[in-house]
């Protein structure tokens, strides 16, 4: 089951190469969540700060009967948190929130807060200053590994060129109809991994003709030939979903795409409309 295959980070650390997103699944709700996805076979639960739902992670995680070692745990520091005090005090808030005495992986969710995303301003020593707070929490053991969310060339550049620790990871939206493969091609070849969220576009792209004939043709949904598509890219995949048959179907992924048909899917055209997420900034809208 791909749920069991790994990805390594650089630090020898080992990532579960599909995991389980929670946005937008309420505090409420998500341990319930993250309990049936551990029993069907999850082993990652990814989460954050900006999500409100780090307390119903934990939650879930504790009560689900698995121990906590085999469980990898990610979370985001908040976008707005670009000064070394206010850094070092999410990090530990979230320790807090979720109750948990280390997090596996945590990751600066936008190189820009989110009021100011896609502007001017990157924010270098800001995002310097949170980093060097992961650093220490990192150091410490509080963390297993640290990464980054939403960034582009330059601002990895600015975390290359002048932390003490490179970032690990980098955490971008990609799906079919929509990858950016320059940035892919150039966090890989500066050591990182890269995750993919929404690797399902939201949903958007269920109702894509071509990719519901690909999908007819290997005997799979929609979402799995999605699913699919961003692991045979060397990505991660973090597919959100409450629903357990979903999260059972998304991890049924015994399948090979063929390189044609992977050619075909990498040149379909670009999605034009994420529906009610385009007003998130990271799908091309505003707040």
């Amino acid at each position: 089951m791909i749920v069991t295959e790994t990805l390594t980070l650089p630090n020898g650390v080992a990532m579960p190469k599909l995991g389980l997103g929670t946005w937008m699944i309420e505090d409420d709700t998500v341990a319930e969540a993250v309990r049936t996805a551990i029993e069907i076979g999850y082993r990652h639960i990814d989460t954050a700060q900006a999500y409100q739902n780090e307390r119903g992670v934990g939650e879930g995680i504790r009560s689900s009967g698995a121990p906590r070692e085999q469980i990898f745990l990610q979370t985001k520091l908040a976008a707005e948190a670009k000064d070394y005090d206010t850094a070092k005090a999410a990090i530990e808030g979230s320790l807090a929130t979720l109750g948990v005495e280390y997090i596996d992986l945590m990751i600066i969710h936008s190189p820009q807060p989110w009021m100011e995303f896609a502007g001017e301003d990157r924010f270098y020593e800001g995002n310097l200053a949170a980093w060097k707070a992961l650093e220490e929490a990192y150091e410490a053991g509080k963390i297993r590994a640290i990464g980054v969310s939403n960034f582009q060339k330059e601002d990895l550049d600015n975390l290359l060129q002048n932390a003490k620790v490179k970032p690990m990871i980098n955490q971008i939206l990609a799906h079919v109809s929509n990858t950016p493969f320059d940035l892919i091609r150039y966090t890989h070849a500066n050591g990182m991994l890269v995750e993919a969220y929404s690797p399902i576009g939201h949903g958007q792209i269920l109702n894509n003709p071509v990719l519901q004939e690909m999908a007819a043709k290997y005997g799979v949904s929609v979402a799995q030939i999605s699913i699919r598509y961003v692991l045979q890219l060397g990505l991660a995949a973090l597919p959100k979903t409450k629903t357990p048959a979903h999260m059972k179907s998304n991890a049924e992924l015994d399948f090979v795409i063929s390189e044609d048909d992977m050619d075909a899917l990498k040149t379909i055209e670009p999605i034009k409309d994420y529906g009610d997420a385009s007003m998130f900034p990271v799908y091309g809208g505003k707040l």
